[in-house]
């Protein structure tokens, strides 16, 4: 078990562009220089979803996409937070009187959470104050767990300003247990692979208490987003509550269930394999959905005891409980991920395609058993076997987002350029409109557009390496040419047709237009039939 603190190193930022871009523009917003910089990266589940918080192994790895949070410490004890995407607004704060809205999971609740968790666990009554500026890429509610790289580099920023020291194992338990500030009721994962990860491996994440056994080597995964986002936690906090009301299987096997929190708990007390604790649900509950007098009846409590000291606020209008469904996921969830980890070690000549029965199993009991899929999953998994996956599944808490597929290596270019072609095109070849909120695929799109400061708009262009910066009137910020294809020199305005931006530009003689709306969603706005046309609109992630 790993008991180092997390990394540390001087970096020079100008041999760094995005690091320098960041320090640039927080010297635009608050008129200094950041002391430091931490990162903590997001993270993708090859295998064990929806059993963390359940007790149980689970086998994520780091991605590239991160979270990176430039630092100033300052003599007032006030907290200036921004965002480099002018969608998130500002928040100035004490930094000693934390409030967390739950009803609100708006950005900035989450840098709140790290910071409260560390803050309490030293006890500190009077931090000093920061400005901070963050800068993330992973993609929101796509699965790849940004919220809770947030918390955890949040977690980090407060540690450092503090000049205190925790091991990566604390602190990632201090920010899972954080995290429930804003209502997420997880388990650990995400905390864990984002500040035990190594690069190359998947890791396996063992609970209660937290460690990391192994790693393994996995190489041929891919992940692919299914251009849908999860808009709402509560579906994640129903099936949280529903595992928590299987204390009857403890009930049924005699135990005291009322001190029994986790399903890996009635396993671990009765001593038995998880394919026995399969045989065990099979006795214990039948298939059809629980109600709240029937587990009344079955624990011996009464509704309001049910109400008042097991169901949360956010769950108390819930009428209905697949308990039977529930249960026999979580226990062959568990086992898929024990029999990954061992096939990973003993390698055999199969090994990809016995890891892809596995994930492939993984998806069904996800879709069927935990029903946190969504037709768009399904497709998107489909259409992966399809090109040369050997297995797939959905990763994350799923009802959108991404999936994950363990593709052969001599297959990977082939696989790629099939599943573009057949997930985010339509039958003519041009990238759906529900699909371009990830994509710009043709020279003369637009790849971001955004704010960088007061009147001034930035746009990049997919052929183009860099960003040119224009005014409102449209005239060339910097002293940088863009290519031919990608002429954004027309008209730039920050608020053309009651949007938030919008650019004009030609490429190869016609007219090209791109709006977006006050929240950053792309918009038609009132152009001309001429410029309906011609439209293209913001991809929002990938740069």
């Amino acid at each position: 078990m790993a008991t180092e603190s997390p990394a540390t190193r001087r970096v020079q930022v100008a041999e760094h562009p995005r690091l320098l871009k960041l320090k640039e523009m927080f010297n635009s917003k608050f008129g200094s220089i950041p002391k430091f910089y931490v990162r903590a990266p997001g993270r993708v589940n090859i295998i064990g979803e929806h059993i963390d918080y359940c007790g149980y192994s689970v086998l994520p790895m780091a991605v590239e996409q991160d979270v990176l949070i430039a630092v100033e410490p300052v003599k007032t004890y006030t907290l200036q937070l921004a965002n480099t995407n002018p969608l998130y607004p500002d928040l100035s704060t004490s930094a000693n009187n934390i409030q967390i809205d739950k009803t609100k999971p708006l950005w900035h609740n989450y840098f709140l959470c790290g910071l409260k968790g560390i803050q309490e666990h030293f006890g500190v009554s009077n931090l000093t104050g920061m400005n901070c500026l963050v800068d993330g890429n992973i993609p929101p509610s796509s699965g790849l767990s940004s919220s809770s790289a947030l918390v955890c580099c949040a977690g980090l920023v407060t540690l450092t300003v503090l000049g205190r020291n925790l091991s990566k194992v604390e602190l990632a338990e201090i920010c899972a247990k954080s995290e429930r500030y804003i209502g997420t009721e997880g388990g650990g994962m995400d905390q864990s692979i984002s500040f035990l990860a190594e690069e190359g491996t998947a890791k396996l994440i063992e609970f209660s208490p937290l460690r990391h056994r192994c790693k393994l080597p996995v190489e041929q995964c891919c992940d692919c987003h299914s251009c849908v986002e999860m808009t709402s936690s509560t579906p994640f906090q129903y099936l949280v509550m529903e595992c928590r009301w299987l204390h009857l299987l403890a009930k049924y096997k005699s135990l005291q269930w009322d001190k029994v929190l986790r399903l890996e708990e009635v396993q671990a007390k009765l001593g038995i394999s998880l394919e026995e604790m399969l045989l065990v649900t099979e006795d214990a509950l039948h298939p059809e959905p629980y109600n709240p007098e029937e587990i009344c009846r079955c624990l011996g409590i009464s509704l309001e005891e049910l109400r008042t000291q097991i169901l949360s606020p956010n769950t108390q209008d819930v009428l209905i409980f697949k308990l039977y469904q529930r249960a026999k996921h979580v226990y062959s969830e568990a086992a898929r991920v024990l029999q990954f980890k061992k096939i990973c070690e003993e390698a055999p000549e199969n090994m990809v395609q016995l890891l892809g029965e596995l994930m492939n199993q993984s998806h069904m009991s996800c879709r069927d058993m935990y029903e946190c899929s969504c037709p768009e999953l399904d497709q998107l998994v489909d259409i992966c076997r399809k090109f040369g996956a050997q297995g797939s599944r959905l990763t994350g808490a799923g009802w959108g987002g991404c999936t994950v597929s363990i593709v052969p290596a001599d297959k990977l270019p082939s696989f790629l350029a099939n599943v573009h072609k057949a997930y985010y095109h339509r039958s003519d070849g041009s990238l759906a409109p529900e699909k371009q909120s990830l994509f710009a695929t043709k020279p003369g799109d637009i790849m971001e557009i955004r704010t960088v400061a007061v009147g001034i708009v930035a746009i990049k262009g997919v052929e183009s390496e860099f960003y040119l910066a224009m005014n409102k009137e449209g005239k060339l910020y910097a002293k940088k040419e863009c290519n031919e294809d990608c002429n954004f020199k027309e008209l730039i305005l920050e608020n053309h047709y009651n949007t938030y931006a919008s650019a004009k530009w030609t490429h190869n003689g016609g007219e090209m237009f791109v709006a977006l709306n006050q929240k950053g969603i792309p918009v038609r706005g009132k152009k001309t039939k001429k410029e309906q046309k011609t439209a293209h609109f913001l991809p929002m992630a990938i740069t």
